[in-house]
Order: structure tokens, then C-alpha cells, then sequence
């Protein structure tokens, strides 16, 4: 069967190689030049297995108004509003505020995580990829007693689905990642210690390149239009090629794993996805001292910026912003960013000469992926993953394939389904 697959972004490329190795004829379909680089470029380079949770979570409702006006605060929003950003959060509001819902779609999204991993460990010992990656586990810091107590109660769940988590001392932290010397207050930890690392960009790019030496076809720098369909099939692609000429490709099944950009596709079809994107910044330094430098991820509570090793270089992620498609890099997130590098890790890095990205993590407003068939038969849809798309995206590509084949996928995808935001 011929399928084609609309977006070379990790979730994209994982998608083709799983459906390759299924025997498929797989063709991708990418508007920049190579894999991995929008939302997959520089993003926070960990593999959470232990740490996904829903965006629609009644605690940080709570939180949501001081952090925005906080100036270190981890959310932002577009001031004033866009009418897509209120409708979002307005969304957002009705899902956390639904019974019970979190706790289900947590659970949901934890079981696909831990299937995510047993995935990347097949691919990774499968094939030789090179993109700094690693399985050395994540220290979530906790700057107060109170942030310890709240890791407590992530790890008796954790238990309950059989997740390995450890809660640590502050000495225990220390012995951990020696390169902890800042002056950030420290009680403890909670050890995520099967979570992984890897330069999301440098993945999709390798893997890319195997999925063409087994025989997928990645088109480049075309932009996918239109989806042909009748009520029961899509029967054609519409593209634009980079010289302008526009042309119509016929396959036997569409994958949509376009991120932020799905819905324009899906929607004339009567298939909204509300997916919003989400806005994050990072910056990349190499590091200059490997003894103070951490050794996996280390994420920090107070300002919620992630700090993993890839190799000879440091990544350092923050913020969620909520400004549409806005592409502006505001020197005062870069300087939070760089605050918390130097609270935890002084001296691994010169973190004033970093490269700076920003990049639109595609969110829906409940959380989880949108992942299953779509409204005509052989139309599927594996996106919207948010913050976690390169934690979940091994995961992600198994079971769509399963549903593309008429198999039982390995989790339950009943979190996932497409038609829950046409209901």
C-alpha cells in the first residue's frame, strides 16, 4: 500500500520508518529543505517517559495568572489576546475543570510514554544513529519541601503503572550530577531513571536517511495544499513545488503529522483539530568545563527550564507562550533561561554566547495526541503531541501503523481519538 505522510518532523519520520518496515511503500511529504526542522529543531532534547501529563491540569489553572505576570514567570501570553489564543484557553478551562478527565488522560499518556520508550530502545539497537542520545535518566530539582512532597505523590503513581521513579535527598541529587554547584536552593529530587536525551533535530535527520536507504521517498520544499476527498476517501494530494507548478498525488492512505499546521488540512474535510502552537525558547552553548556540566537532564522547578547534555553541548529550554504564530525571540526569556543555567551549572558553559531558537510545540487543549483513523477511511492522523511529541513520537508511530494495518495497536488509544473535538 501506498502511503504518504504529511510532515518530516519527528513524529513524521518515525511514522515512515515504522510504516517501511511494515512493508509499505511510503512517500513524506516536507515544506523545508530536510527532517526535523520546525518544531523538532531545538527543542528541549529529552525523552520524558516518566514525566508526560495532559496540558489541561486543574493545578496550574491556579498557577496560570501569577506566572503570567511574573517576570520569570514560565507562561506568557500575546498581549492583548488573539481571538485563537482565547478560544484555546477558554478550551483549555472546560477540559481541566471536566471530572476525572486528567486523571485519565495522564494515565493514557504515561502507558503510550513507556510503550515510546520500548520503541526508541528497538529502533535505536536496529540502527546506528547518531544524535548524542542516551538513556541516563532526569532529576526533576526541588527548590522547596513542599515541591518534594508534590514529587511524592508522582511517584506512588508512577509505581502503580510499574514507571521506576526514586525520590532523593539532596545529597543523593548532588552525588548524581556533581556539576550542581549554583546557588539554587535544593531539597531533593525526583529520579526519572529510565528517561533518555538526544538531539530530536540530528534523529529525524539520521533516521531520515535510513528510511531512504530502505526506499521512502522524502519530497522537500513542497507545501501540501489541499486534501482531495469524496464523503468516503481522500483520493489525492494537492502540492505546490518549490518552482511554483502545482501537481495532484494519489495514494492509498494519508497520514497527517503536520504539528501546528494539521488542521488547515483536516478541517475543510470536517475534521477541526484544535491544535494551538504553543511557543518555547532555547538556547544551545558548547560546554566548556565537562566537570561542572550535567551529566543527563536536569530540569529546574523554579523557572521550569530543562538543562541536558548532548554530547559536547548544553541545551537549556523554557517557557510556554501563548502568541500565535509569533516568531520574535524577547531578549528577557533568553535572560531566564540563561538565570537558571547559572543558579544550577556556573562555568560549564558560555551561556551569553549560545544560539538562540524558538520554535511552536503543537498543543491540543486537553492534552493528549490526536492519534487514529480520520473522518474518511483511509485518512489517519498522528499529531498534535504537544511539548512531548519527541518523548512519544517511537510510541505514536507503532500504533498508528497498527491501525493503518487493522491490528490491535499496542495502548489503548481511547484518549487519542480524532473525533473527541467533533463531539
Amino acid at each position: 500500500m501506498h502511503v504518504v505522510v504529511i510532515g518530516g518532523g519527528v513524529v513524521g519520520v518515525t511514522t515512515a520508518w515504522e510504516l517501511c518496515r511494515r512493508g509499505h511503500q511510503v512517500t513524506v511529504l516536507e515544506r523545508h529543505s530536510l527532517a526535523g526542522n520546525e518544531t523538532s529543531k531545538a527543542n528541549a532534547a529529552q525523552r520524558s517517559y516518566g514525566v508526560v501529563y495532559p496540558w489541561a491540569d486543574p493545578a496550574m489553572v491556579l498557577k496560570a495568572l501569577p506566572w503570567l505576570v511574573k517576570q520569570d514567570g514560565p507562561l506568557k501570553m500575546g498581549m492583548p489576546p488573539s481571538l485563537a489564543t482565547l478560544r484555546f484557553m477558554f478550551s483549555t478551562l472546560r477540559y481541566a475543570w471536566s471530572p476525572g478527565l486528567f486523571g485519565f488522560n495522564r494515565r493514557a499518556m504515561l502507558r503510550l510514554a513507556k510503550h515510546s520508550r520500548e520503541r526508541f530502545l528497538v529502533l535505536e539497537n536496529e540502527l546506528e544513529l547518531n544524535f548524542d542520545g542516551a538513556h541516563k535518566g532526569l532529576l526533576h530539582l526541588a527548590s522547596t519541601p513542599e515541591a518534594l512532597d508534590g514529587y511524592r505523590r508522582t511517584q506512588r503513581l508512577l509505581k502503580s503503572m510499574d514507571i521506576p521513579a526514586r525520590i532523593l535527598n539532596a545529597a543523593e541529587v548532588e552525588q548524581l550530577e556533581p556539576g550542581l554547584s549554583g546557588n539554587g536552593p535544593l531539597y531533593g529530587a525526583i529520579s526519572y531513571d529510565t528517561d533518555g536525551t538526544g538531539d530530536c533535530h540530528l534523529f529525524s535527520r539520521e533516521l531520515a536517511r535510513a528510511c531512504e536507504e530502505k526506499g521512502v521517498v522524502f519530497r522537500y520544499e513542497v507545501d501540501v495544499e489541499q486534501l482531495l476527498a469524496d464523503d468516503r476517501r481522500v483520493n489525492s494530494i494537492m502540492l505546490r513545488c518549490k518552482d511554483g507548478q502545482r501537481e495532484n498525488l494519489n495514494a492509498d492512505a494519508v497520514v497527517v503529522s503536520a504539528g501546528c499546521w494539521s488542521d488547515k488540512l483536516t478541517r475543510p474535510l470536517g475534521q477541526p483539530l484544535p491544535i494551538y502552537p504553543v511557543k518555547g525558547y532555547s538556547l544551545t552553548a558548547t560546554i566548556t568545563d565537562e566537570q561542572k556540566a550535567p551529566i543527563s537532564t536536569v530540569h529546574d522547578d523554579r523557572y521550569k527550564v530543562v538543562m541536558t547534555r548532548l554530547g559536547d553541548r548544553l541545551r537549556a529550554t523554557g517557557f510556554v507562550e501563548l502568541n500565535d504564530f509569533d516568531r520574535s525571540i524577547p531578549q528577557a526569556r533568553l535572560e531566564t533561561i540563561k538565570k537558571a543555567v547559572r543558579g544550577r551549572f556556573p562555568g560549564c558553559t558560555d551561556i551569553d554566547s549560545a544560539e538562540s531558537w524558538t520554535g511552536f510545540r503543537p498543543m491540543t487543549p486537553d492534552g493528549p495526541a490526536i492519534i487514529g483513523r480520520g473522518n474518511r477511511e483511509n485518512l489517519y492522523l498522528n499529531t498534535g503531541h504537544g511539548v512531548f511529541g519527541w518523548t512519544l513520537a517511537a510510541g505514536s508511530a507503532d500504533v498508528i501503523a497498527s491501525v493503518i494495518d487493522n491490528q490491535e495497536p499496542a495502548v489503548c488509544l481511547d484518549a487519542f481519538r480524532p473525533e473527541r473535538f467533533s463531539e
